[in-house]
């Protein structure tokens, strides 16, 4: 990810694709990513990995701090990881945060990128506490489910690069 801190690409976010979807994911639709959100395996994402012609990022869904271990096994068949906190019957965009102490001194194996809860008032301290890669943010700069407020995502974009520069 070194270098890639200021580009923008597309991400399609998907899970569990099956073999017969795989032009669909392919970078030829116009994304350079595919981020896995369902039950991919490490032996599925391995195979993905050699079947497409896009960046793989898999989503962690964390349910207990043990659940952080899990993420050394994906570092070698992704390009990054995505945690997420672990809701019941959801895959992401709920809002939820995993426990900022559980994440605490986790070193991943691969970049990475947190999500859940992640937002203008929360951005700051996030990145100085944890040191993600990456944010992806949802819920928390929407009016409502798949709307997003324009006003909070440049909110966000100010944090960030705020942080960045070492102002925050």
């Amino acid at each position: 990810m070194a270098g890639e801190a200021s580009a923008c690409f597309g991400v399609l976010v998907v899970a569990d694709p099956a073999d017969d979807q795989l032009e669909e994911l392919s970078a030829a639709r116009g994304h350079a990513v595919v981020q896995l959100h369902g039950n991919e395996s490490v032996e599925r994402c391995r195979a993905l990995r050699r079947q497409l012609d896009v960046r793989l990022w898999k989503a962690l869904r964390v349910r207990s701090p043990a659940d952080l271990a899990r993420a050394a096994s994906y570092a070698a068949v992704v390009d990054a990881l995505l945690l997420d906190a672990w809701v019941p019957g959801q895959l992401g965009g709920t809002g939820h945060r995993i426990p900022v102490g559980w994440l605490e001194g986790f070193r991943a194996p691969a970049p990475w990128w947190l999500a859940g809860g992640v937002g203008p008032a929360t951005a700051a301290d996030l990145l100085a506490r944890l040191h993600p890669d990456g944010l992806d943010a949802s819920s928390a700069v929407e009016d409502r489910p798949g709307v997003k407020n324009l006003e909070r995502v440049a909110e966000l974009v100010a944090v960030v690069r705020g942080s960045a520069s070492g102002s925050v």
